[in-house]
Parts: structure tokens; sequence; C-alpha cells
């Protein structure tokens, strides 16, 4: 019984750790945008396939398939952003300065709310997911790790892009 606890307090301390990754790499890429305009976070570099702003949704977007969707459970974010920025997608229609606020809003708010799920335990069922890099999510617990990883490329991409805008 002893063990289990420990085991059960070494978990909730390692998720606790993963939403806090979340959170700072999210505060990395809002960092990114400062002082750039809506027209430099739209634009799309030579050798690039998308912008800083369609990175920033794309972003929302996964995080929210990754948990909320593979859980059987609604999205958080309009079903117009889950389309136009899923895996697959390319820049098609620029953000308004308005549009482009309310997603950095979902950027920055969701985690919050992801944590706060998943400590109230609504993540009951998971369907298991073959991701592109060829790693299989089979728990929400593996696709918030994954979800970190992924972060972690899109805000290198990010800063790649900066440095051509």
């Amino acid at each position: 019984m002893i063990l289990w606890l420990v085991v059960l307090k070494k978990n909730k301390e390692l998720m606790k750790t993963q939403f806090d990754i979340l959170r700072v790499s999210r505060a990395l890429v809002i960092k990114e945008l400062e002082g750039l305009t809506l027209a430099q976070i739209h634009e799309i570099p030579t050798g690039f396939k998308n912008s800083i702003a369609w990175n920033v949704a794309h972003l929302v977007v996964t995080q929210q398939l990754l948990h909320y969707k593979l859980a059987d459970l609604d999205c958080l974010c309009p079903d117009e952003l889950i389309e136009g920025y899923k895996k697959g997608t390319a820049p098609t229609t620029p953000f308004t300065e308005e549009e482009f606020e309310e997603a950095k809003e979902l950027f920055l708010g969701l985690p919050d709310t992801l944590q706060e799920d998943y400590e109230a335990g609504i993540f009951e069922t998971f369907t298991e997911y073959p991701t592109s890099t060829g790693f299989v999510l089979t728990s929400i617990e593996t696709a918030i790790t994954f979800n970190n990883f992924h972060e972690g490329i899109h805000y290198g991409i990010i800063r790649s892009i900066k440095k051509f805008v």
C-alpha cells in the first residue's frame, strides 16, 4: 500500500512537470512574437511551408486533438481552427488582429484547462494513435508528453522563421 502511494505521488509530480513544460514552452513562443507585425507573423519565407501564425494555431489544434479528441472528448477550440490548422494543412487565409489575439488566448489558456481536466479525471478513455514519428500514443500521459516534444519542434521552427521576417 505504501509503495503504491509513493508511485502515485511520483506520477503526480511527473505530470505536474509536463504541464509546467507546456506552459513554459508556450511562454517562450509568445516571447518570440514580441515586436512582430501581423504581416510578419503571416510571412512564409523561402524554404518554409508555413508562417509563425500557422505554427501557433497548429500548436493549439494539435494539443486539442492529441488530448481531447483521442480521449473521445470535445475539443475546446473552434472546429474552423481545427480544420484550418491540423496536421497536413497549409496557410490559406491570414488572421485578423482580433482573430490572432483569440488564438493566442487559447494558446496561453488551454494548458491550465488541460491540467485541471487531467486532475479532475475526465480522460477516462484513450484511442491509441501512431504518430508520424513512429511513436505510438497509448494513454493521455503519453499524449501529454509527446505533445511537449511536438511543441518543441514547432518552437524551433518559429525561431527559424523569425530570422527571415
